[in-house]
């Protein structure tokens, strides 16, 4: 396992985020979804955010992304859901036309922490600090 860090933290920080479109319209196809990400990849470097994987649905995406301690997560989410709604609707005119009053995506998100290891085994190393074995 390969750790990130900057000058004064180590890490690895990874987040599992799902977007849904506003009212579960089904807009997303291959091509939708290419842009999509294409401007996820041009936004998340301003926030020291990687794109690790994508996979979308006909109403939703999935994102796996990797940040840094310092990433406002809410702020990148916002400025990509703001950006993205925006140019989708410019340059796939005929999206609109599903839309309910011009909202692309849905107010709310999901974002889930991701790890390697089981919330369990954290936990049990934790109680076991201090503990001679």
């Amino acid at each position: 396992m390969e750790l990130d860090n900057n000058n004064h933290s180590v890490f690895l920080l990874y987040y599992h985020l799902v977007l849904v479109v506003k009212y579960r319209r089904k807009v997303i196809d291959d091509i939708v979804s290419n842009r999509l990400k294409e401007i996820f990849e041009y936004i998340a470097p301003n926030y020291n955010i990687a794109l690790q994987e994508w996979n979308h649905d006909q109403d939703h995406i999935h994102v796996l992304l990797k940040a840094h301690p310092n990433t406002a997560l809410s702020k990148f989410i916002n400025s990509y859901k703001s950006a993205s709604s925006r140019l989708i609707k410019k340059e796939y005119q005929q999206i609109k036309q599903n839309l309910w009053k011009e909202y692309f995506w849905s107010r709310s998100f999901c974002l889930l922490t991701t790890g390697g290891v089981p919330i369990e085994v954290i936990k049990r190393y934790i109680e076991s600090q201090g503990e001679k074995i």
